[in-house]
């Protein structure tokens, strides 16, 4: 009775506004997890699996169990032959080695 078509007519319009706008927040949390947690964790895995399948004889390293050893033998796409003393070789898979220690330079031609 004391409203007029024009003040009604603008009460609607501005829901569409305040919907979109409640949703901002949720896209910025997103954006901002994304950056800080999933796109480094993304690189790491892509690092970890080029030093792993750039394993060659004779690289010292380290497995994910704490095991220190030299490569004697690169047998397939998914374990490597290390050596852990003298004349003591255990077979690893490659994904659970952590770090190489020290790398060896490829034979020269």
């Amino acid at each position: 009775m004391f409203v007029t078509p024009a003040y009604a007519a603008a009460a609607g319009g501005d829901a569409t506004i305040s919907t979109f706008s409640s949703f901002i927040p949720l896209i910025l949390i997103f954006a901002i997890m994304y950056f800080i947690m999933i796109r480094p964790q993304q690189k790491k895995l892509k690092d970890h699996k080029a030093m792993v399948q750039s394993l060659r004889r004779g690289d010292m390293i380290v497995t994910q169990g704490g095991i220190l050893g030299k490569v004697s033998k690169v047998k397939d796409d998914t374990e490597v032959e290390v050596e852990i003393a003298d004349g003591v070789k255990v077979r690893v898979v490659r994904s659970t080695i952590s770090q190489v220690l020290s790398k060896t330079e490829p034979a020269s031609s």
